[in-house]
C-alpha cells in the first residue's frame, strides 16, 4: 500500500491537461480561464460623479456660497463647455465630470431657487468624484488560471471582453459495476440495491467542472465489463466504481489489464477507501474507486476532484485543510490514515458515532472529514485537529 500523499502525486502525474477553447462570456460561469486576458478599456473611462448633486470648482466650495446653475450632466450625456467662477453644473451619479469641476456637492447640502444654489450643509473633504481608471486601466491583466464566478464575469464584461479562453471541461465517464445494482427508479430484486454513489459522484465531478457521463451498469462478468470499457472510449477520465478488490467477483482490474491498462498503483493506506486503483487505458486516465458508497465518495473528494481540477489547469493540490478544536475525546488511530465523517459547528468538530463505510446517511449529516494521520495518538477534547470541509 502507498500513502494518500503518494497516491495523489501519482494521480497528478497521470492527469492530462485539457485543451483551450473560446466561449461567450454569458457561458463562462464556472469555467476555468485558460490564459491571461487584458482589459480593452479603462474603467471608469472618465472622471465620474459618485453622487447626485452639483459640480463646482473645488476652491469655491464653502458653506453659504451661492452659484448659478448653467447646465446639466447625466450618465451618458456630458456637459460641454467651461465652468467659470461662481457657476455650477447639475450632475447625476455616473455622469462625466466637466474639466473645470473639482468637487460635487451632494444635493442634500444645497438649497436651489430657480437657477441659483446655495451650499447649506457641511460638504466634508470627499470630492464625490470617481477618478478615471479608479477601477482598472486599459491593458490591466486579469490573471489565469481562475475559476470564473459571477463577480469575475461582471469584471470581464466591464473590461469589454465578450469572449473568454477557457479550459475544455474534462469528459469523465462513470461505470458502476456489480450484479447487485439497479438504477434509481427501478425495482430492485430481493438481493439488489440502488447504484447510489454513481449519482453522488456525478454531482461531485460536475460541481468540480467536469462533464460526467453515466454508462449502463456493468455486470460481474468479463463480457459486460469489456462492453462498458469499450463504451468509455474517448473519455479523458474513466472512473469505475466497485470491482477493484481481489474477490472472486471483482473483475475490473483483470479485464482492464486485458484491455491494456497500465496500472500506476493499487491500494492506499487509508480508510475508508483502501482498494483504490489508477492507471491509463486507451489514451485515457483511469481510476478504480471502491464500491462501498462512503468509500467511493471520500475517494472522489480526496483524489478524483483534485485530478479534475488539475486537468482544468488549476493548481495540482490536495483539498484545502482547515484547523478546528475537537469537541470530544477521540481514541488513537491505527496503521491507515483515517478520514472520519464529522460535523463542524460553532468552532468545534464532533466526529459522528458510526464510521461504517456503507452509511450514506452519516455522510449526508457530515460537513467535513476529520484527518487522522497514521499512528496518531488519542486526542482530548480541545485539541486542534485538521479537517477537510465540504
Amino acid at each position: 500500500m502507498i500513502t494518500v500523499k503518494d497516491a495523489r502525486a501519482l494521480l497528478f502525474d497521470l492527469a492530462p491537461q485539457m485543451a483551450e477553447e473560446t466561449v461567450p462570456l454569458v457561458k463562462a460561469l464556472g469555467r476555468v480561464l485558460a490564459h491571461d486576458v487584458s482589459a480593452k478599456r479603462t474603467q471608469p473611462p472618465f472622471a465620474a460623479s459618485a453622487m447626485d448633486g452639483y459640480g463646482l470648482r473645488a476652491d469655491e466650495v464653502s458653506k453659504g456660497a451661492s452659484f448659478r446653475v448653467i447646465g446639466e450632466a447625466a450618465a451618458g450625456s456630458r456637459f460641454i463647455g467651461p465652468v467659470a467662477l461662481g457657476q455650477a453644473v447639475r450632475i447625476f451619479t455616473g455622469a462625466p465630470v466637466p474639466d473645470d469641476v473639482g468637487f460635487v456637492v451632494i444635493q442634500e447640502d444645497v438649497d436651489r431657487v430657480g437657477d441659483t444654489i446655495t451650499i447649506t450643509g457641511d460638504t466634508g473633504d470627499n470630492s464625490n468624484i470617481r477618478p478615471a481608471g479608479g477601477d482598472f486601466a486599459e491593458g490591466q491583466v486579469f490573471a489565469a488560471p481562475k475559476r470564473l464566478g459571477p463577480a469575475d464575469i461582471a469584471l470581464l464584461a466591464s473590461m469589454n471582453i465578450a469572449e473568454v479562453p477557457v479550459t475544455r471541461q474534462p469528459d469523465v465517464t462513470l461505470i458502476s459495476t456489480g450484479d447487485e445494482l439497479v438504477m434509481p427508479g427501478e425495482t430492485p430484486g430481493p438481493d439488489q440495491i440502488i447504484a447510489s454513489n454513481t449519482f453522488g459522484l456525478k454531482a461531485l465531478f460536475d460541481q468540480a467542472g467536469a462533464q460526467t457521463r453515466i454508462l449502463p451498469i456493468a455486470r460481474d462478468n468479463v463480457a459486460s465489463l469489456k462492453t462498458a470499457l469499450d463504451l468509455a472510449k474517448g473519455a479523458d477520465l474513466v472512473i469505475t466504481i466497485g470491482g477493484a478488490s481481489v474477490g472472486d467477483h471483482d473483475l475490473v482490474a483483470q479485464v482492464a489489464a486485458d484491455l491494456g491498462l497500465q496500472r500506476a498503483f493499487y491500494k492506499v493506506a487509508m480508510r475508508p477507501g483502501k482498494p483504490l486503483m489508477a492507471g491509463t487505458i486507451d489514451g485515457a486516465m483511469m481510476i478504480g474507486l471502491p464500491g462501498n458508497p462512503v468509500s467511493a465518495m471520500v475517494c472522489g473528494i480526496l483524489f478524483a476532484v483534485p485530478v479534475i481540477q488539475a486537468m482544468l489547469g488549476l493548481p495540482a493540490q490536495a483539498p484545502g485543510v482547515r484547523q478546528v478544536e475537537l469537541a470530544t475525546d477521540i481514541s488513537a488511530n491505527g496503521s491507515r490514515e483515517h478520514y472520519m465523517r464529522a460535523v463542524v459547528s460553532d468552532g468545534l468538530l464532533t466526529p459522528l458515532d458510526n464510521q461504517d463505510s456503507s452509511l450514506l446517511s452519516v455522510l449526508s449529516r457530515a460537513n467535513g472529514l476529520l484527518i487522522r494521520p497514521i499512528g496518531d495518538p488519542a486526542r482530548p477534547a480541545g485539541h486542534m485537529v485538521d479537517y477537510i470541509p465540504f
